[in-house]
């Protein structure tokens, strides 16, 4: 594995996102399974069903990050425009994949058959590969560092798993949480100077409301155990110099 920080972006496709009438469920998993293969989400940008949108998220994101995915607008309706976006934004035709077009006829074949709307779904930008979906039948794709994923949640954690150990990343990402019963404010140079003491680590602080009173959850994160045990052990001691009871693992 490389120490050099590999990042991805994600592009979140669907007026139903913003309209708020659906929420997103793939940023948190897609997050997840990055820090396992290493690889750092940078950052997430949503944008609605207009192929203008979605060609500028995807060429300005993929430019300043080692790969890019994109969930969302894969399906057999009218309103599912990512293919041709995206194909646009490589600057390539939206194509229909033979190997896609055979996975399609095979499900459908009991189905109702490969209609003109199911075998949308076949079409990719030209010299893409295919992400297997063992879900629903209709596959992800990826050309290059772009990964163009489905946005039902069940069917993305697929084909993620499809992908995984097939992107080159650094070290996985570990963490260490550990929460008081405390407000950020009283505490929130132990935090900085416990980070500036320790090179390489990250300390978020999670604050909540709960029971009547105040409290926070410290998550450190760093590539090596070692590093997350020692920092979350001064965190500890400062804590209780600071009169309040550590609780390893959070509240």
């Amino acid at each position: 594995m490389s120490e050099r920080i590999w990042t991805a972006a994600c592009v979140v496709i669907g007026d139903e996102i913003l309209s708020g009438r659906t929420q997103d469920k793939n940023v948190a998993q897609l997050a997840s399974w990055l820090n396992v293969q290493g690889i750092r989400l940078r950052e997430v940008r949503i944008v609605p069903d207009v192929e203008a949108a979605i060609v500028e998220a995807v060429n300005a994101l993929r430019a300043r990050t080692d790969y890019l995915f994109t969930t969302g607008g894969i399906g057999p309706t009218h309103d599912d425009i990512t293919v041709d976006a995206i194909a646009a934004a490589l600057g390539v035709p939206a194509v229909v994949h033979p190997e896609a077009r055979a996975v399609l006829a095979a499900y459908y074949e009991t189905r109702g058959g490969l209609t003109d709307a199911r075998l949308r779904m076949a079409r990719v930008p030209e010299g893409a590969d295919l992400i297997p979906n063992r879900m629903s039948g209709a596959p992800g794709i990826r050309w290059g560092n772009v990964f163009i994923l489905a946005g039902v949640p069940h069917i993305t954690a697929g084909m993620l798993d499809a992908l995984t150990g097939t992107l080159e990343g650094g070290l996985p990402v570990l963490s260490r949480t550990v929460g008081a019963w405390v407000a950020e404010s009283e505490i929130a140079d132990l935090l900085r100077e416990t980070e500036h003491a320790h090179p390489g680590v990250a300390i978020g602080s999670y604050p909540f409301f709960r029971e009547g009173r105040v409290g926070a959850n410290f998550v450190v994160r760093a590539t090596e155990q070692t590093l997350v045990d020692t920092t979350i052990d001064a965190l500890i001691e400062g804590l209780r110099a600071a009169g309040r009871e550590p609780v390893d693992g959070g509240i």
